[in-house]
């Protein structure tokens, strides 16, 4: 379902990629192996974690634009759209159609994750803004930092979470990352898909809030709260 909404989006984008693991080889459904054509392809990792779809698709495609989305949801039709025309105001930026800001207490430790507000208006340190990958994020060439596809290093500081890990690959190339100002309603959950996903895991373990804490020591990052 996920796939079809992205092929009935207002403007489509020249390529879709499903990313899948190794495992998923002989395992594909038809009804979803039947939608690859010109636009839509299935392609294979070794890999498991959620970093590969955007880490394969700048290796295959450095010098295009790439979007990421998740694979559990339903997009509206004007989501690309949108997003697409947000970068056209603003092409050196890392753009998500929703981002929640990275919350501080007053002795300078990072809030637990669930306390990172949505951002709803511009914020003093545009810094601290993550964009959520579930609401789509667009990425111009070159924006991340060469470490970006370090599999060794982002396991071992943020193997759960892609959207710290390429947040911190921006910030560390100087790059900034803002929220859309025109968004399109927000996606659908597709129905038993979420039960035990990631951010499930995430949230209820405070995960995230974990993983910037090991990103931040390493890259000594330091913020005011």
């Amino acid at each position: 379902m996920t796939i079809r909404s992205l092929l009935n989006q207002d403007v489509l984008p020249e390529k879709i990629i499903l990313w899948l693991n190794d495992s998923y080889i002989s395992k594909i459904p038809k009804a979803l192996d039947k939608l690859q054509g010109t636009t839509f392809e299935i392609r294979f990792s070794p890999y498991t974690f959620s970093h590969r779809k955007l880490i394969h698709t700048i290796e295959n495609y450095p010098h295009k634009i790439i979007i990421t989305c998740d694979d559990d949801l339903i997009y509206h039709p004007s989501s690309i759209k949108l997003l697409y025309q947000e970068h056209l105001k603003n092409p050196n930026v890392v753009i998500g159609n929703r981002c929640r800001r990275i919350t501080y207490s007053s002795n300078n430790t990072p809030l637990p994750y669930l306390q990172w507000p949505f951002a709803k208006h511009t914020i003093k340190n545009e810094k601290l803004l993550m964009p959520v990958g579930a609401f789509l994020v667009l990425y111009p060439p070159n924006i991340l930092d060469s470490r970006f596809n370090n599999v060794e290093l982002f396991n071992k500081i943020s193997p759960k979470s892609d959207d710290l890990w390429f947040k911190t690959m921006s910030l560390i190339n100087n790059a900034l990352c803002i929220q859309a100002e025109q968004r399109p309603p927000n996606p659908i959950p597709i129905l038993a898909t979420q039960s035990v996903s990631l951010k499930s895991v995430n949230n209820k373990l405070d995960y995230k809030r974990k993983q910037w804490e090991q990103i931040t020591a390493y890259f000594n990052l330091n913020f005011k709260p």
